[in-house]
């Protein structure tokens, strides 16, 4: 009998695990030098955590979840004390977005898109 439950708990987890998706993201603070790389980790339930860090060494995690189908929205918290909140579009694999990091501007890409490519 115990067999049979840990053959559902792990066809359980190969299930979750298969729902979620982790995507690159990649940011910029408007007119500054400093840019943002990281990963954000989508899960089945449509909520998601994320972790990016910037090139002089801050390091942030967030969580969002979407509003509609497109859209959604979260906050960064940096462990240089730096917080804020952002909103997003995405198009699935792929999205961009915008918000607040410390009082500036932040705009970021994940999926297959690139900041550089939005502006």
């Amino acid at each position: 009998m115990a067999i049979k439950k840990l053959t559902y708990v792990i066809v359980a987890c190969c299930i979750l695990s298969a729902c979620s998706s982790t995507l690159p993201v990649k940011g910029l603070i408007q007119d500054s030098n400093e840019s943002f790389s990281g990963t954000t980790l989508e899960h089945a339930n449509g909520n998601a955590d994320l972790k990016i860090t910037s090139n002089q060494g801050a390091v942030c995690t967030g969580n969002y979840a979407y509003i509609t189908k497109h859209q959604g929205k979260g906050a960064f918290n940096c462990d240089d004390g730096r917080s804020g909140p952002f909103k997003f579009i995405t198009m699935g694999e792929w999205g961009a977005g915008h918000g607040q990091l410390g009082g500036d501007k932040f705009t970021f890409t994940f999926g297959s898109l690139t900041p550089e490519a939005n502006m």
